[in-house]
């Protein structure tokens, strides 16, 4: 038989960030204390360490977040897996709330007509609806890279998100659109290469709603 960890429920994470951080430092690594929450949060969702060299940070990027989420900023995330995953609860105490829009029957037939992605629709359909709202907005892409084009396109044409988590995964123009929005000049989290996804997007929100 396979010898189990006795561990109790409640401390299943909690040792879990132990285990990580021992692994490390057996490695010689350590992880920065100012992105520790971020980061031991995304190797323990991914159990994936590759994540603490390509995760990329804007300079002040956390404190930023940090304060944009205190001033009541919602979050739109491009999949309903991430929205199921990021802490409504907690998010609902600083006054925001989390949306996402691609099931929006607005959006799919504006992605029909204009021959585009529903991820990309329902981008312009948040920066439209929170502008006229005066609502901030932090962006989490966890899948769709042609929501962080159309994202880019309105960066370039003004909009200003408070942050965007940019962490799609795949193949076709993930790279490129990842670093297209690290050339915009907003707040970003963003992790280079192929690598990422909606828990990853969904566990970096929570690490910086947990940290506040």
């Amino acid at each position: 038989m396979v010898e189990l960890e006795h561990v109790l429920p409640a401390d299943i994470e909690k040792t879990s960030f132990s285990i990580i951080e021992r692994e490390l430092k057996e490695k010689g690594r350590e992880i920065p204390e100012d992105k520790k929450h971020v980061l031991l949060r995304v190797i323990h969702t991914t159990a994936d360490f590759e994540y603490l060299d390509t995760m990329t940070f804007s300079e002040g990027v956390l404190e930023q977040a940090a304060d944009a989420l205190c001033r009541g900023a919602h979050i739109v995330t491009d999949t309903t897996m991430a929205l199921s995953g990021i802490n409504k609860r907690r998010l609902a105490q600083f006054g925001g709330a989390v949306h996402c829009y691609i099931a929006d029957p607005e959006v799919a037939e504006t992605a029909k007509q204009e021959g585009t992605t529903r991820s990309a629709a329902a981008v312009k359909k948040a920066v439209r609806e929170a502008s006229q709202a005066g609502v901030p907005l932090i962006f989490a892409v966890g899948n769709a890279p042609t929501a962080l084009l159309a994202l880019e396109e309105e960066i370039r044409g003004g909009y200003r998100p408070e942050l965007v988590i940019a962490v799609p995964v795949g193949f076709v123009n993930v790279v490129q659109a990842k670093e297209r929005i690290m050339q915009t000049g907003v707040p970003y989290i963003c992790n280079r290469g192929r690598k990422g996804g909606s828990n990853v997007a969904a566990a970096i929100c929570n690490a910086i709603l947990y940290s506040l």
